[in-house]
Formats: structure tokens, sequence, C-alpha cells
């Protein structure tokens, strides 16, 4: 290997996914040599197939279905033209919007030197990609994770989807079936169901199993009396070609005992999760321990080699972007200033977004209780809402875990806007605030932001509208 041809760096970056591309941004304008390097599209998944083209998505069902709703509001309701071609469209346009933040030229330009091939470890310190052999002191991993295709019966004889390619149709889908009630397979059911397709959702556990059951009961309701038609708790799931489409068959309990299934669809969607992209790395070669769960790392983030980082879904635990960059800060601060900084999960949120959208931080009730603690759990419906009732959007839930001294331990909503009402949760149990101070916070009037001080103040409602009150002001009523 000729001279030319080997690159000595501070940090090596593989992957320019959301993770890898915020170490490379971070450390090179700190002052730090980056080579950043990736075999594929810039941007990673949630750029091209992930979080960016899923809401575009979800924003054209909602504007059809806003359309569908008018009468509500005294116009009238008409049923929209979908043009697939153009959803296509404006899919596509959203993404060419953001792509120029994670482009090539802008990192250049940052002084990142950008190497497009697929990376493979030599040893402990020097990766090769390409014809170009680093050599660094440093290096992250941030491989991401793609699309988890489980060994159904039948799925390789069929043509499906997942989230890597539905978003290149074009075509209208008449009757479109999604394997998995997770976040992906419920979002894109309902896109999907609002732009015209018929939907049918298939769950071998249990629907939004992650989440809080009473929240996912409003969702489920709600996607329900849109028409999306659910099955979950299914086994002996097949599939066969059936002429240009599938038929799937399978069994489901309907509460008297098991009965076969089966269900003709245009389009399948297998939305069942997530695998750590570790393959063609080579990790064996630099002594990193990993699993087809990921890389594993300790709480600064480091492999085995604890010169190599894991970043992002190849290192878990939470497949998130915004995860991503929270841990591209961890790792900064150990590489470039020492620092022995250490994740900490505790105050981690998530946000399904479906319409009603359901997000969530910190510990629920389930999860509280099976920590042993002692609780208190505070509720607070959208219908007590103004703003809720303005929208005709009163289906949705505050649901607050707190201690008995009011320290704020996880909060869950479902409703209109959950991802946004759920910023001031996620600071609250990250700097370990007590509800108090939700409570004294001024809330604009008339905003669905008042949900959050309505249920903070109801922690104190017993106490305040108490005997022993009422008694209290009627003695300083009289003397004073």
């Amino acid at each position: 290997m000729s001279k030319e041809n080997i690159i000595k760096t501070d940090i090596c970056v593989i992957g320019a996914g959301s993770g890898g591309l915020s170490v490379a941004a971070g450390a090179v304008q700190m002052g730090a040599s980056v080579v950043l390097i990736e075999k594929g599209k810039m941007g990673g998944d949630c750029l091209n197939t992930g979080c960016v083209p899923s809401k575009a998505i979800l924003a054209a069902g909602h504007v059809a279905q806003t359309m569908r709703d008018a009468s509500a509001f005294g116009m009238e309701a008409v049923n929209p033209n979908v043009d697939w071609q153009k959803v296509h469209g404006h899919i596509h346009d959203v993404i060419a919007q953001i792509e120029p933040n994670d482009s090539v030229e802008r990192f250049e330009g940052l002084g990142v030197n950008v190497i497009q091939a697929a990376a493979e470890f030599i040893d402990e310190y020097t990766v090769k990609a390409g014809n170009q052999i680093i050599k660094a002191k440093y290096f992250v991993v941030a491989t991401g994770s793609s699309a988890f295709v489980p060994p159904i019966d039948g799925v390789n004889d069929v043509s499906y989807l997942t989230n890597e390619n539905i978003f290149n149709n074009t075509s209208p889908i008449e009757h479109l079936i999604v394997v998995g009630g997770g976040p992906i397979g419920m979002e894109m059911a309902q896109a999907h169901r609002r732009l015209g397709a018929k939907v049918t959702v298939i769950e071998v556990m249990k629907l939004m199993s992650k989440d809080d059951p009473e929240l996912t009961s409003i969702v489920l309701e709600h996607l329900k009396k849109e028409g999306i038609n659910f099955h979950e708790g299914v086994n002996n799931l097949r599939f066969e070609k059936h002429g240009n489409g599938i038929h799937a068959f399978f069994a489901e309990d309907d509460g008297s005992g098991m009965k076969v299934c089966d269900i003709i669809g245009s389009h399948l969607l297998i939305a069942t999760g997530r695998k750590a992209n570790v393959a063609g790395l080579n990790l064996e070669a630099a002594n990193v321990t990993y699993s087809p769960r990921g890389i594993e790392v300790d709480a600064r983030l480091r492999s085995s080699n604890k010169k190599i980082f894991a970043i992002g879904d190849v290192a878990g635990p939470y497949q998130f972007t915004h995860m991503a960059a929270y841990q591209a800060g961890i790792i900064i601060r150990n590489i470039l200033f020492k620092i022995p900084a250490k994740v900490d999960y505790s105050a981690v949120p998530w946000v399904t977004y479906t319409d009603p959208e359901l997000a969530h931080v910190g510990l629920t009730e389930a999860d509280a209780k099976a920590q042993g603690k002692e609780v208190r759990v505070l509720k607070w419906d959208f219908t007590e809402n103004d703003r809720a009732q303005a929208e005709q959007r009163t289906e949705g839930l505050v649901k607050v875990v707190v201690t008995p001294k009011g320290l704020i331990l996880g909060a869950s909503i479902v409703g209109l806007h959950a991802g946004e009402l759920i910023q001031p949760w996620i600071l609250a149990i990250s700097q370990k605030m007590k509800i108090g101070a939700m409570a004294s916070a001024i809330a604009p009037y008339p905003t669905l932001a008042e949900v959050n001080k309505r249920i903070a103040g109801s922690f104190y409602t017993d106490k305040l509208f108490s005997v022993n009150t009422k008694r209290i002001v009627r003695f300083l009523m009289r003397w004073f």
C-alpha cells in the first residue's frame, strides 16, 4: 500500500446518519481532524427512509383527513382525490429540502474528510474504505440499523415493502397489510388509510406494547373509527401469492377460542422492528464485542476496544434519532475533553406520530410499581381543556407519575400535539424537579399546554380544598 493511500486522523466516524454526522460536525468544529465514511446516502435512515419521509406522508394523510372532517366546522366535507405521484413528489421534496444539511459538500466545507465507501476494520487501530487506509486515535461506529424481516412462513415467496422502499411508491394502494403494531406500523397504517387504502394490521404480540395501555387504547379506538382493522396476538402467520397480491393466513383468538383467518391484500408492509448494522465491519479484527443486537458498549459508549465507540441504533438501547444526537454529546466529551461522561437514560422521551399522538418520558405507572416505588398517579382529560374543545379534539389524556412528595418520575400524553406537550416533562424529569414547579408556571390561555399546568395543580387539590383548609380560612376571615 503506497503512502498516499494512508490517512492519519484524530477521529474516524463510520456512518453518516444522525449520530455520525453530529459527532463529525461537532468534533471538526472544535479542532479535531475527522474522517467520515459512508457507503450509502448521507443522512442515513432518518433522512432518507425513516423520520423525515414518514412524517411527510403523515402530513399528507392529515390534510386528506381534514378535508373529510370539514363538516364539523361548518364547511362542506369532501373526499380527497389523492394523486400518489404527487404525494411521492411531496415526500421527496421534503427530503431534498433537508439534504443540504447532511451533504458531502457541507461536511467537506466544515473540514471533514468524507469517504464514500464501505468500511472494514483491519486491526484495532485501522480501517479500510475503498482504496484508503485510515489510522485514527479514536473510531466511532455509527452504522445504524435496517428493517428486520422475521422468518415468517412464505414471506420470501411474496413481494413485501419495508420502510426502506415504501416511500418510493407512486401508485394507489388498494389494501395494505401491515405486519407489526409498533410505531412504524401504526404510523404507516394511518397514513395510508387516510390516503385511501384499506388497511389491516397484524401483530403477533400486543399492539403498541411499549406504552401505557390506558393511553394506547385511546389511539387504537381512534384508528378503528378511521376504518383500520386490527388483529393482535395472532399465531401461525404465513403468506402465499394471490395473483398480483398477497394472501395472509393466521390464527386469532376471537374470545371463544382460536379461529383461522385469512386476508387478501394488494401490498404487504413488514414493520417488525430494526436490526443493528454490524455485518461487513469485520469487528472481530478490531477486538470489538457485538451480537445481532448491536455493539456492546459501557456507560461511556466505549466498546470492548476502548478506542472504539459506538453510537445510535448500532449501540442501542433506544433506536431514536434524538438518542443518537444525545449520545454524540457524550462521545465528544469523552474523546475531545477527556471527561468520563456517562449516558443517563432516566429521561428518554419517545413519540408515536399517529393522530392522536402518543408521547412518553420517564417511568410508566407499571414501571414504577415494578420497581417497588410508592407513587401517586395523576390524570387529566383533554375534555377539560378549552382549546381542545375549540379544535374538537378532546380525545386525549395526560398521565403523570410522582412520588408522594411530588418528585416527577414519568409522564405520558395522548392527544393532539402530544409530542410538543411532553417537552416540559422531559426537562422536569431530567432536572429532578417536583410537581410544584409545573403547577406554579403560567400557561397562556387558551392553549393545549394548559393540560400540563392543570394536572400538576391537581396534585394539591385534596389538601387545598380539604376540611382543614376551610377551617383555617374561616378562622383567618373572622379575626383578620
